[in-house]
């Protein structure tokens, strides 16, 4: 079994953090197991230990991704996660061309109500 089980490929990890770098004010969190974005608690992209990169969009930008790229939507863990779509590799190697999505998404983000903090007991 490889070192990296369980991790994102090193190859797609670094392709989303070049994306998430074109735009300073989204952090990258989760580590290596589930690199993710969240904005008020509420994730809207995340990279898959298989290396898909999922996108969260509002119902209009969803539906025109969908119908531009033939991503789908995204699954992990066995369940499709309904508001988010698979970005195509192609696309994932594009940074300046994935980042108005990656736009879309943070603003639908922002749109959604903030997820309560969990207090460590």
């Amino acid at each position: 079994m490889s070192k990296n089980s369980g991790q994102a490929p090193p190859d797609k990890l670094e392709l989303y953090k070049q994306l998430l770098g074109l735009h300073p004010e989204i952090e990258l969190k989760g580590g290596l197991k589930l690199p993710y974005t969240s904005y008020q608690g509420n994730m809207f992209s995340q990279l898959t230990k298989a290396g898909v990169l999922g996108l969260r969009l509002g119902k209009a930008e969803r539906e025109a991704f969908l119908a531009e790229y033939e991503g789908g939507l995204l699954e992990t863990y066995g369940a499709v996660m309904k508001e988010y779509v698979a970005v195509p590799d192609q696309l994932l190697e594009d940074a300046q061309r994935l980042l108005p999505y990656l736009e879309q998404s943070y603003a639908y983000a922002k749109t959604l109500k903030p997820q309560p903090r969990k207090r460590k007991q």
